[in-house]
């Protein structure tokens, strides 16, 4: 966003460690008064910098999840083309995130299955569905290092 300065930065940067600090500890963090603070926080609210506030919730300890990073590559990068894909990914809940790349595959995604078998059952029935899918290449992770949401 066009506009933001430092103080705005430095409120993103509170937030994304802390998204349920109260405005008065964000305030002093930053170094404003809270109504300040809070108009400033609107304001990054309604221009759209702040999309959403999210809870980051820990799997089940009976689930074994396993993280499968995919890559997919459309047969066309025509603009319909893909809207149309990224319309259909919204619809699968087991797609966690879903990134429009450059380089040789046209998205990454980072997607939550149970098991192998789960992940075989997507693979088979939703993933090589999806509109324009030309190639799919899948790795699953071992385990996570760094894992901020």
């Amino acid at each position: 966003m066009a506009g933001r300065d430092e103080i705005d930065a430095r409120i993103l940067r509170v937030l994304r460690g802390d998204g349920r600090i109260s405005n008065a500890d964000l305030a002093a963090k930053v170094g404003l008064s809270p109504s300040a603070c809070l108009r400033r926080l609107r304001l990054l609210e309604q221009n759209g910098t702040i999309r959403g506030y999210t809870a980051l919730i820990e799997a089940d300890e009976r689930e074994v999840h396993l993280v499968v990073l995919t890559q997919i590559t459309l047969e066309r990068q025509t603009e319909e083309s893909l809207n149309r894909f990224e319309a259909a990914v919204r619809r699968c809940p087991e797609v966690r995130d879903c990134y429009l790349m450059t380089g040789l595959s046209d998205y990454l995604m980072r997607i939550e299955v149970s098991d192998a078998g789960d992940y075989e059952r997507l693979h088979k029935e939703v993933l090589s569905r999806l509109p324009g899918v030309a190639r799919i290449q899948s790795s699953f992770a071992i385990r996570t290092v760094v894992g901020r949401g």
